[in-house]
């Protein structure tokens, strides 16, 4: 069994709990213990366990003063071992929703962290999630073939008149399930969430059953998924709840693999670029961006921080949902509110940063003008974009 928010295996020990001293039992004497028929022991008998004792006291010792031995090479950072009060002050953004997940803290309550709040196409993080759960990638596989049904390639033109996020589609097309995951999760197409529900449920509405079922497990209390894309406003979800979401998923190998990818070459798509912008700055290593109307400009991000030095990592997921703008500016100020979000969420857990966390939209750092927020648009042919779902 797996543990379903994380991800690894269920009853895995924690390498964060010190490592417990415990006393050697005292030898006693055989004529101490009371038992009937015993001889008392020779002085030459009660030497050679004195000794051992000695020797397995002192081993302990050096064990307990030096701590357990590191994690083999290779392995994954360590949780940090800290408790909610070692976090520093945070400054959150200005406008809409925020929380953050930090490995050995737990989720960390931003502005508005528990409010349910349309998600756009963040919601494809747990499409993904769902359809590497039921067939999972090893590193390099490409999977089964996904064969588009002529019915998914007809509705290709009206999907772009909606002005809905998407890749070309032809009827009979052949994508492999890797392929399908990176245009779902790079140029973030709306028609490939449908395609894949269909592929892995049977039908949209059974994928969202499941997706409603994954969350409730997960423990996702206010979250609701009507639509395997996001486009729909009826989709709604917490920042708490995404942030738990986005961890689970970053302990997923090929979710996490695909989505800290720049670009990718898909069939008939051609390349398609990464509507993340933010990837390989700070740590920066996924997760999803989303924009519409109805949500505005969100962004799901995780990054793998150095914050004791030596190379010990610790994982930080950050959700910044409900960032205004118009059409052309929402999606780069998300982009810019999480980043700023992501080197505050940094510096707080810094040795030494302030231990009052600021749970307010006050801070210099989180009231610039938008053009603060600026963050390069990515280069990416795609259908114009109309008032319902962008990236």
């Amino acid at each position: 069994m797996r543990d379903m928010r994380t991800g690894f295996a269920a009853g895995k020990p924690n390498t964060t709990i010190p490592l417990r001293v415990r006393r050697p039992a005292p030898v006693h004497p055989g004529g101490w213990s009371g038992s009937p028929g015993r001889r008392p022991a020779t002085p030459a008998a009660l030497i050679v366990p004195a000794v051992l004792s000695g020797i397995v006291l002192v081993a302990v010792t050096v064990m307990w003063r030096s701590g357990p031995p590191g994690p083999p090479a290779g392995s994954p950072p360590a949780p940090l071992a800290q408790s909610p009060r070692s976090l520093g002050a945070v400054s959150w953004p200005e406008a809409g929703v925020s929380a953050a997940d930090i490995t050995g803290l737990g989720v960390v309550a931003g502005p508005g962290a528990h409010r349910p709040v349309p998600i756009a196409s963040v919601a494809k993080v747990m499409t993904a999630y769902i359809v590497l759960r039921d067939h999972p990638l090893s590193p390099g596989q490409q999977g089964p073939d996904i064969v588009v049904q002529a019915a998914e390639a007809a509705a290709y033109p009206a999907e772009v008149r909606n002005g809905d996020s998407l890749v070309p589609v032809t009827a009979g097309e052949r994508v492999s399930e890797r392929q399908a995951l990176e245009a779902l999760l790079l140029p973030s197409a709306d028609n490939m969430a449908w395609i894949l529900a269909r592929w892995d449920a049977g039908s949209q509405a059974g994928f969202v059953a499941q997706m409603n079922a994954t969350a409730r497990a997960l423990g996702m209390t206010a979250t609701r998924y009507t639509d395997p894309s996001g486009l729909a406003a009826s989709t709604v979800s917490s920042a708490a709840d995404q942030v738990v979401l986005g961890t689970a998923a970053m302990h997923q190998p090929a979710l996490a693999a695909i989505a800290a990818m720049r670009s990718a070459v898909i069939p008939v798509a051609g390349l398609v670029g990464n509507l993340n912008t933010l990837l390989g700055q700070d740590g920066i290593a996924g997760l999803k961006t989303g924009s519409d109307s109805a949500a505005g400009g969100c962004v799901l991000l995780a990054s793998w921080r150095d914050v004791r030095g030596g190379g010990s990592k610790v994982l930080i997921v950050a959700a910044v949902l409900g960032q205004p703008g118009t059409g052309e500016t929402i999606l780069p100020n998300a982009l810019g509110a999480g980043r700023h979000l992501m080197l505050g969420l940094g510096q707080a857990l810094q040795p030494g940063s302030r231990r009052h966390a600021r749970h307010n939209r006050s801070s210099p750092l989180t009231t610039p003008s938008s053009s603060r927020w600026s963050v390069p648009a990515p280069a990416i042919s795609r259908p114009a974009s109309g008032p319902s779902d962008g990236p």
